[in-house]
């Protein structure tokens, strides 16, 4: 069976996965006029549709909500931005890229070196069945998911529910879970980068209430941070929960293979692929990370195998929510209901 779900267009060829990585080479050098540039016309905006929505709930409260949701797709690259210094391909100088990463980890709420280490492991990691856990989202095989009790069921049922990963999962991921640094709690660095962060936080909101109250928490920072979050987590979902995706065992698992094969080009209009900073060209990323956001789509004018692979539109990737086991003798991502029907 081949639904809609999956990733159109042929899959690069003759080259395999792991010669990319010497063609895209020669797109990894950042240049920090074009990195200071990119962040000015996302931060600068950022502030100062904050500052109007502040100043608009002195006029009303629903234009300053109204405002506010301008303010999060500025947050959201931000976020991205973000995202390119934890892979050191954002500016030239490493320590530069990291500083201008916890700077803006405290507006986005993620710890940076935290989440870098975690988005590292997901990197080295991706598609690998015998190590999921660390910055992914959880997905279980049919034999895994079958040998479930009926309450392991349940919640992985749950755990899997749009209503779940799209409604509740962002707020508690960045409100909540990344105040933590889970799954790295024995290293000093990573409480660092974490208490730090929220004292940071707490410090930004401590003098937002002074200076005005609960109405901007509640009107600007918390549905522009909800929104954000939203569209994030649903950019990371899409990049990988595909049908045709790709997951192998241990023994079997190649890191290129699954980068070139494992993640989407997610084909989004001009507007959409600027506030998401390229992130859609995931493929490529996988492949080579060190490439800055800005040169992603150099890459697939110049090479049309990677422009026409793993292809998938907006209007497809709203199918991928139904997808939730992975079925290795069809090699595909499946329904509930699919598995049921093939597996019993």
């Amino acid at each position: 069976m081949t639904g809609t779900s999956g990733c159109r267009g042929a899959q690069p060829s003759p080259q395999k996965a792991s010669d990319w990585v010497r063609i895209l080479a020669k797109y990894r050098e950042p240049s920090n006029r074009r990195s200071t540039f990119e962040l000015a016309i996302t931060a600068i905006p950022f502030v100062l549709l904050w500052g109007l929505a502040w100043y608009a709930l002195s006029i009303s409260n629903w234009l300053a909500l109204a405002i506010s949701l301008l303010v999060a797709p500025f947050l959201l690259r931000l976020f991205a931005i973000q995202h390119d210094c934890g892979h050191g391909s954002f500016f030239k100088n490493r320590a530069l890229s990291d500083w201008a990463g916890r700077c803006i980890g405290v507006l986005t709420l993620t710890p940076y070196d935290v989440w870098r280490r975690s988005h590292a492991i997901h990197h080295s990691s991706a598609g690998n069945l015998g190590r999921r856990g660390m910055g992914d989202i959880l997905t279980l095989t049919v034999e895994e998911y079958a040998a479930l009790t009926p309450f392991g069921r349940l919640k992985y049922r749950l755990y899997r529910h749009p209503i779940v990963l799209f409604g509740f999962g962002p707020g508690y991921l960045f409100l909540l879970e990344n105040r933590l640094p889970l799954g790295l709690m024995d290293g000093a660095k990573y409480w660092v980068s974490s208490m730090g962060t929220n004292l940071a936080i707490l410090l930004a909101v401590a003098l937002i209430w002074y200076l005005g109250g609960t109405m901007p928490l509640l009107l600007i920072f918390l549905p522009s941070t909800l929104i954000a979050a939203t569209a994030g987590v649903w950019l990371f979902y899409v990049q990988h929960q595909f049908e045709h995706t790709q997951w192998e065992a241990e023994g079997d698992w190649q890191l290129h293979e699954s980068a070139l094969h494992g993640s989407s080009h997610y084909v989004l209009p001009s507007p959409l692929q600027w506030v998401s900073a390229n992130i859609g060209i995931h493929h490529v990323h996988h492949l080579y990370s060190r490439i800055p956001f800005y040169r992603l789509p150099e890459v697939l004018r110049d090479h049309g195998e990677l422009a026409d692979s793993n292809r998938m539109t907006i209007r497809e990737s709203f199918s991928t929510v139904g997808l939730k086991l992975w079925d290795a003798e069809t090699r595909r991502l499946v329904s509930f209901s699919e598995a049921h029907a093939q597996h019993g």
